[in-house]
């Protein structure tokens, strides 16, 4: 099973409330931080809702 390694790019300053929980839920802090989370149906639809703030790259398990 593949991962998703997703690291915060833009500031969450001046965001909807909806897009800091989003981003928070994933796992994220602050700006350049990175976590890894499994790749499934749930997590791909927060990812589609924060894109523009986030950078994801697909690693190996």
């Amino acid at each position: 099973m593949s991962k998703l390694q997703i690291t915060l790019k833009r500031s969450l300053i001046g965001r909807p409330e909806t897009q800091k929980k989003t981003v928070q839920a994933l796992g994220l802090r602050k700006l350049n931080h990175s976590v890894v989370q499994s790749d499934n149906e749930a997590i791909r639809g927060m990812i589609n809702q924060v894109s523009h703030l986030i950078e994801v790259k697909e690693i190996q398990a």
